[in-house]
């Protein structure tokens, strides 16, 4: 893979990151190994670090020409930090992960597979994590999570918090914007008519560090949310089918 390959790329992968030095270049190199057949590029979103995120993306920025950084002042929230990614990704189709190294960039291409043998019905294929490397009381609390959220939304979808994802730029740049949009997609895309596909993904062990993004621990803070995009969701309207008359 050449160092044009931004020029024009397939695929944009968006990484949202804060305090994650450590894990930064053994996850670029597993990502350019996995992708080495496209073309591609990689967008990673330095949400306030205060590490050195920073230096380590521009070192490998003077290394690769296919990696942009792009850096929020002030951390926003991983939200936040996927939509920044996303509205500055060239390719029409964008897979995201986490920057922790947990998921593995070798299910990259079956994720884009999957969205482009279902297209254009499929808007998103989502991964859904098997073997998950996570205590066993954050495994309760993503049960829990999950299952609240699953009975509410009833969007057939068991796990919302793996970071693998695959779907068109324009159909997550349609989705309303607010603080936990990542832990619906599923939900939000479904409300835009298109279907949602699943892949299983094994999680393992982060490189290094510690997490730095919530993790939906704390279950009031999402009860809101919650509440809102159910209320979207009921509140859908069809877009007209309309043709003029002459």
């Amino acid at each position: 893979m050449s160092d044009t390959s931004a020029d024009s790329p397939a695929v944009s992968v968006v990484v949202p990151v804060r305090n994650e030095a450590g894990n930064i270049a053994p996850l670029v190199a597993e990502i350019a190994a996995a992708l080495a057949d496209r073309q591609f590029e990689v967008v990673y979103v330095n949400d306030g670090s205060t590490d050195g995120t920073e230096a380590e993306l521009k070192r490998l920025m003077a290394e690769h020409g296919w990696l942009r950084q792009i850096k929020h002042a002030t951390s926003c929230g991983q939200s936040a930090a996927l939509r920044t990614g996303v509205a500055a990704a060239r390719a029409e189709v964008v897979v995201t992960l986490d920057g922790d190294g947990q998921n593995d960039p070798a299910f990259l291409p079956g994720l884009i597979e999957a969205l482009e043998r279902g297209a254009p019905r499929v808007g998103l294929i989502a991964g859904q994590r098997v073997g998950r490397k996570a205590t066993g009381f954050k495994k309760f609390q993503s049960r829990v999570a999950n299952g609240v959220r699953g009975a509410i939304l009833r969007d057939g979808t068991r796990d919302t918090g793996c970071g693998l994802k695959a779907f068109y730029r324009e159909v997550f740049l349609a989705l309303p914007s607010f603080d936990g949009l990542h832990r619906f997609l599923p939900a939000l895309v479904k409300r835009e008519g298109r279907d949602i596909g699943y892949l299983d993904v094994v999680d393992r062990p982060r490189h290094s560090g510690v997490s730095n993004y919530g993790f939906w621990d704390r279950l009031w803070v999402g009860i809101l949310d919650l509440c809102g995009v159910w209320w979207l969701i009921r509140r859908k309207k069809r877009v007209p089918d309309a043709t003029e008359v002459r």
